[in-house]
C-alpha cells in the first residue's frame, strides 16, 4: 500500500470528534459500556469544535442590535458574521435572505406564514411532519408516495399541470427522507417547478449534515434546516433564500426587533414600519449562541472536507447494510430500492419482534441508543409497512387507531462522529437479538418499552 493510499485511508476510518463520544451507559446485564449514539437523525452529538467555539464565546455574551457598549458590538457582529457563514455554506444568490429560526419547523411554519394569498402548495405524503403539516391554512394539494426517483418528479409534473396556471405555487420536499435516508431528486423537482411557475422550498433537515447543500446548484428557492441536526447545539435552525414573499409577509412576530419605526396615530392606535432585512421575522433578543453554533457548524464541515466526509458515511451504511442483508428475519424499508443512494439513516422492521422491544434490548443490554415509532412521518412508515402485521413480542407497541394494526419500525442512524465501533457493535446486537432472544424481561410503561425490574 502506498503512503498516500494508506492516509487516504486513515481520514476515511477517523470520526469527527463529538460531544459524548466516551460517556458510558449501565448495562441491565451488569456492568457499563461506551454509548453508542446512532439516532443521529433526531439529533446528531454537538461537534467539539463547535462547542469549543461557543464555550470561547461566552463570555463575550452581549445583547445584539441595540446596544452601544463593546460586547454588544462584538456580539452583533458575531451575529451578523453567522448570517454571512450560513449564507455561504448553503451557496446563497445576491438578494437571498439568512433568517435564523427555532428549527426546520420553525422554518417552515414561518414560509407557510409568508405565502401569499391563493398559494397553492404541493408536497407529498412522505414528508417529515415538519414540511407536511404547516400547509394546513393553504389550498395544499398532498401527493402520493412515488417509488422511484422519476415517478416522483412525473407526479409532480402532472399535479403541477392541473393547477391554477395564474395564481402562485409553491413545491415543499425532502432532500433525504429521515425515515429510509433515500435521497430525493431535488434538481428535477426544482425544474419541474419552475416550468410549472411554481416556487420550491427544500426541507433539508437530513441533508445538510450529510452533503452539501447549495441554494444556487441545486436552483431552489429556500432552504431550511435545523442546528441540531447540523452537530450544533441549542434551539436554532435556518431558512434561507428569496427575499420578496418574506418582505411582503406580515412579521412572523411582532416586537422588538421587527419593527424600524413605531408611532402614534391621531386616532390613539400604533403604526408600525417593519424591517424589509431578515430582522422582519427575528422578533425579540435573538439566540446569539444558537446561530454561532450553526456558523461554527457550516465552517467545520467545510474545513473537514465534503468527499471525506461522504465517503466515510458511505463506507458505514455499507457495512450497516451488509450485516442487516445477514439476518433473513430483517426487512429494511425503502421507497426507492435497495440501490437507492441515500445518507446514514436506515429503517428495518424484524419478523417476530415489535420494534419498541427491539430497540429496548439495543439500548438495555447493549448500550446502544437507536429510535422506534413512526419517526414524525406517519403517512409514510404506514405506506412503507403497508398492511404487513408485525408479529408482537411481550412488549406491545403504542396503542392503533380503531381499525389499523399496530405498526412501528426502528431507525439506525449516523454521521460525522460515529466511529466504525459503533456500527460494528450494532449489527452484531441485531445478529444476537434475532439468533438468541433479549436476555431480559421487558415491559410496557406508558407506551413505551423498558427493562423490568
Amino acid at each position: 500500500m502506498s503512503v498516500s493510499t494508506a492516509a487516504a485511508d486513515q481520514s476515511l476510518c477517523t470520526p469527527l470528534r463529538v460531544l459524548g463520544r466516551d460517556v458510558t451507559v449501565p448495562l441491565v446485564t451488569g456492568g457499563e459500556v461506551t454509548y453508542a449514539a446512532l439516532d443521529y437523525a433526531a439529533s446528531a452529538p454537538a461537534l467539539q469544535r463547535v462547542w469549543d467555539d461557543v464555550a470561547a464565546y461566552a463570555p463575550y455574551y452581549g445583547s445584539v442590535h441595540r446596544g452601544a457598549g463593546y460586547l454588544s458590538q462584538l456580539s452583533t457582529d458575531l451575529f451578523e458574521n453567522a448570517r454571512r457563514t450560513v449564507a455561504e455554506f448553503l451557496g446563497c444568490r445576491a438578494g437571498d435572505q439568512v433568517v435564523f429560526t427555532r428549527s426546520t419547523t420553525d422554518s417552515l411554519n414561518l414560509l407557510a406564514r409568508a405565502i401569499p394569498a391563493g398559494c397553492q402548495v404541493f408536497v407529498f405524503e412522505t414528508e417529515h411532519h415538519a414540511s407536511l403539516l404547516p400547509w394546513q391554512h393553504a389550498d395544499v394539494t398532498y401527493l402520493d408516495a412515488p417509488r422511484t426517483p422519476g415517478q416522483a418528479v412525473q407526479t409532480l409534473e402532472r399535479a403541477l399541470a392541473d393547477r391554477d396556471p395564474y395564481g402562485p405555487a409553491l413545491v415543499c420536499v425532502t432532500g433525504a427522507s429521515n425515515v429510509t435516508g433515500e435521497l430525493w431528486p431535488v434538481r428535477e423537482l426544482a425544474a419541474a417547478a419552475h416550468a410549472h411557475g411554481a416556487r420550491i422550498v427544500l426541507d433539508a433537515a437530513q441533508l445538510a449534515p450529510h452533503h452539501p447543500v447549495s441554494v444556487t446548484d441545486l436552483d431552489v428557492d429556500w432552504i431550511a434546516f435545523s442546528g441540531h441536526k447540523l452537530y450544533a447545539p441549542f434551539g436554532s435552525g435556518v431558512l434561507a433564500g428569496r427575499a420578496d414573499w418574506l418582505q411582503a409577509a406580515e412579521p412572523y412576530l411582532a416586537g422588538g426587533g421587527a419593527s424600524r419605526r413605531v408611532t402614534r396615530r391621531e386616532d390613539g392606535g400604533v403604526a408600525v414600519e417593519w424591517h424589509e432585512t431578515a430582522a422582519r421575522h427575528e422578533a425579540g433578543s435573538p439566540n446569539v449562541i444558537g446561530a454561532y453554533a450553526i456558523a461554527a457548524a457550516c465552517k467545520a464541515l467545510t474545513e473537514a472536507g465534503w468527499d471525506t466526509l461522504v465517503a466515510r458515511e458511505q463506507h458505514l451504511i455499507a457495512k450497516v447494510r451488509a450485516g442487516l442483508a445477514e439476518v433473513p428475519e430483517v426487512r429494511v424499508l425503502s421507497l426507492f430500492g435497495a440501490d437507492a443512494p441515500r445518507v446514514g439513516v436506515l429503517s428495518f422492521v424484524v419478523d417476530g419482534w415489535n420494534s419498541s422491544h427491539f430497540a429496548a434490548a439495543l439500548s438495555a443490554e447493549y448500550g446502544i441508543g437507536v429510535r422506534d415509532g413512526l419517526f414524525c412521518a406517519h403517512p409514510l412508515v404506514r405506506t412503507l409497512l403497508g398492511t404487513d402485521p408485525q408479529t408482537q413480542g411481550e412488549c406491545g407497541a403504542p396503542e392503533a387507531a380503531p381499525g389499523e394494526k399496530s405498526l412501528n419500525a426502528i431507525r439506525v442512524s449516523f454521521g460525522a462522529g460515529t466511529p466504525d465501533e459503533h456500527v460494528d457493535r450494532f449489527v452484531n446486537a441485531v445478529r444476537e437479538l434475532v439468533r438468541d432472544g433479549a436476555k431480559w424481561q421487558y415491559r410496557t410503561e406508558e407506551g413505551r418499552c423498558v427493562p423490568a425490574v
